[in-house]
C-alpha cells in the first residue's frame, strides 16, 4: 500500500464576522445584569433538550434557579430577558421557575 503526503495543515478561517457598530448598538441595548451576576459563581445553559426543545437553565452551583422553554416564534433575545427576569426572581424572592418539568393537568375519566 502506498503512503500518501498529509496535505499541509491549514489555519481555520472563522466564519464569524467582527461586529459592526449597528451590531454592537444591539447588544449593547440588551441589558442581563442578574445573569451577568449569576455567571460570576455559576452558569446558564441554552440549548435542545429531546423531547423538550430549545431550552434555557440557570443554576447557581447548587440549585436550579430556573428551567425556560423557548416559546414558539420567540427570539433569543427575549428568552434571554426572560433568563434574567426569572434568574432575579429566584434570587430576590425565592421563587422557582420551572417550564421544563411541569406536569400538565391529567384529564378526568368518567
Amino acid at each position: 500500500m502506498e503512503r500518501r503526503r498529509k496535505s499541509p495543515t491549514r489555519m481555520a478561517q472563522s466564519r464569524l464576522n467582527s461586529p459592526t457598530n449597528d451590531n454592537m448598538a444591539q447588544i449593547d441595548g440588551l441589558s442581563l445584569p442578574n445573569i451577568e451576576a449569576l455567571i460570576e459563581d455559576g452558569e446558564i445553559t441554552i440549548g435542545v433538550i429531546v423531547p423538550v426543545g430549545c431550552v434555557a437553565i440557570a443554576n447557581d452551583g447548587h440549585n436550579s434557579l430556573a428551567m425556560l422553554k423557548r416559546r414558539p416564534s420567540e427570539s433569543l433575545a427575549n428568552l434571554m430577558l426572560r433568563l434574567d427576569a426569572a434568574i432575579e426572581l429566584a434570587t430576590e424572592h425565592d421563587v422557582f421557575t420551572d417550564e421544563i418539568n411541569t406536569v400538565s393537568p391529567t384529564p378526568k375519566r368518567r
